[in-house]
């Protein structure tokens, strides 16, 4: 990090944060919207891991400077520095623990971040594909780190979780394929005057991609064989407060998932007796399925799905939300095959050159029941995380750079997503009986995954009034029969989950928590102001404050 001046303000200090963290991950720089990070990817090697956290140390104590100068007070400031404090704290915290020498999972890896930059690097122009080129040249190095990571995991006896070694090695050959790789389809639209240097490239990336799977597969897999998939409480603890951003009471935290099943499935077969007189949930589910409304072709969906956030904002803007022109703008994209099986949001670029976008995993699939659409997008698109992050990038002159972009707290994004679902149902955008069972399916996962994600790591006693093995200990087996029973999704998506849950253990159970915190929040400034509180004002008030742990979101927007 280079030498800066002592006497800098919290959000000073946040800021060259993110102008060092972008020199050291190029990817970074590329979500941003820095062109010239376009040819590059990190060092994730343990030597690179070294550095970002000896950057993580210098800007701490750069922090406890800066927290000591005239004007760090207030408020601004205050909020900037006990967010960029406690994020980086809990980064610190897992790199301590080596948690970088076992990153295998099935959505959140170096591995899935060399990929997934490549869908939002610029290829508008030669130069930009010039840039793909060099960054699809770069891969081999990247992935090399990536390795070393691992082997010494190894070698330390710090292992990935054989589910998700089995799934990543699985995913690896799929975008390697049979006869085009997803690098050589990547490229295959560039231009004429570069086609031998990007068909070169995207073969170097697929032979380094190619030894990654088989080394995988031939050495990591076999080591880890016997490893469990669980991390068991003190790991747990350390992961959830990276992922929460508050040390979490993890036993009250399962005895609310709970409660939230219960209410929940109450309300569940209400819905379900409209659809289906006699029937439980998850029947009344599976008829939608088959006779369900429904958007046949991977195309239509995706402009289903535009069409659903388009007129999602025009109802919302100027009654429930202030919307700047350019966050009105957002993009449903279909995400690239080999992905996870959840839907995903990545945020715009800082100039909004490149807008939010949705992306939805097709699974092979060509027919969609809306049921499932409807809910999950007003969680990815609006008025969930894109009326949200697009929201910090338009005020980052009132926030930090830092704030406004890679300063997220996991639980507090996705908290806000579904407190957002849950607005939609409030305001009366799920009139009938088939949306709204859809709306309750996706809030019954989310308090199953807090029972589920929760239990399993922990190894938890199953309630006596649970319907479901009651005096049981969780395992990942039953985690699975569990959630697959009380989901009206399909076995390859329950699979995706569970190993998703297995692989970044605490994040799944922030959705639920969060939108706790969200609504408790709300609920606080609505008792203070009485019949003065103004749900829009307090809307717009709270995206425009940038992302705060749980124990910090809910003490800053009960204030507001």
């Amino acid at each position: 990090m280079s030498v800066i001046s002592s006497n800098l303000l919290p959000r000073q200090v946040a800021d060259a944060y993110v102008d060092a963290l972008i020199e050291l991950d190029p990817t970074i720089g590329t979500y941003l919207g820095v062109r010239e990070s376009s040819g590059f990817l990190p060092d994730y090697s343990p030597a690179g891991q070294e550095q970002r956290a000896e950057l993580v140390r210098e800007t701490l104590a750069r922090l406890d400077a800066a927290e000591k100068q005239p004007g760090a007070e207030s408020a601004v400031e205050r909020r900037c520095g006990r967010l960029l404090r406690e994020r980086l704290t809990a980064e610190l915290a897992m790199h301590e623990a080596e948690e970088w020498l076992r990153r295998v999972s099935n959505l959140r890896s170096p591995l899935h971040s060399v990929r997934e930059v490549f869908t939002v690097t610029p290829t508008g122009t030669e130069a930009d594909w010039a840039a793909v080129a060099q960054r699809l040249r770069a891969v081999p190095r990247a992935l090399a780190g990536y390795r070393e990571c691992l082997e010494l995991g190894l070698e330390r006896k710090l292992f990935g979780g054989p589910r998700a070694t089995a799934t990543n090695i699985g995913q690896m050959t799929e975008w390697i394929g049979t006869d085009r790789s997803w690098f050589a389809e990547f490229v295959a639209d560039g231009p004429a005057a570069l086609r031998a240097e990007l068909d070169g490239a995207a073969g170097v990336a697929t032979h380094a991609l190619a030894e990654l799977r088989d080394w995988m597969r031939d050495v990591y897999a076999p080591a880890v064989a016997d490893a469990p998939d669980t991390v068991g409480r003190e790991r747990y603890a350390r992961w959830s407060r990276y992922f929460n951003g508050t040390d979490l009471d993890l036993d009250e935290a399962y005895a609310y998932g709970w409660a939230e099943y219960h209410r929940l499935l109450a309300e569940m077969k209400t819905e379900a007796e409209k659809i289906l007189p006699g029937s439980g949930p998850w029947e009344a589910l599976a008829h939608l399925d088959v006779h369900g409304r429904h958007i046949e072709g991977v195309e239509e969906a995706r402009r289903w799905l535009q069409a659903l956030m388009d007129e999602a904002i025009e109802a919302l803007d100027g009654t429930h939300f202030e919307l700047a022109e350019r966050v009105r703008k957002v993009e449903s994209r279909i995400a690239p095959a080999g992905s996870a099986a959840a839907p995903y949001y990545t945020s715009p670029s800082e100039d909004f050159s490149r807008p939010g976008q949705t992306w939805l995993p097709t699974m092979g699939a060509t027919r969609f029941a809306v049921y499932d659409l409807v809910s999950t997008w007003y969680h990815e698109g609006v008025p969930g995380h894109h009326l949200q992050r697009a929201q910090w990038v338009h005020v980052a002159d009132q926030l930090s750079r830092y704030q406004a972009t890679i300063g997220g707290v996991s639980a507090n994004v996705e908290g806000w997503a579904l407190y957002a679902e849950r607005l939609m149902d409030e305001l009366g955008y799920l009139p009938d009986p088939e949306r709204r069972l859809g709306y309750l399916d996706a809030q019954m996962m989310r308090a199953c995954r807090v029972i589920v994600d929760i239990g399993m790591h922990l190894e938890l006693e199953i309630p006596m009034d649970s319907p479901f093995h009651p005096g049981e200990r969780w395992t990942p087996e039953l985690a699975q029969e569990f959630f697959g029973g009380h989901s009206g999704r399909p076995a390859d998506f329950v699979e995706s989950e569970l190993t998703r849950y297995l692989s970044m253990p605490a994040q799944a159970i922030g959705y639920k928590l969060g939108e706790r915190a969200w609504l408790l929040g709300r609920e606080n400034a609505r008792a203070a102001h009485g019949d003065a509180f103004d749900a829009k004002a307090w809307h717009m008030a709270a995206l425009s404050q940038g992302s705060l742990g749980l124990d910090d979101l809910v003490d800053e927007r009960s204030k507001l």
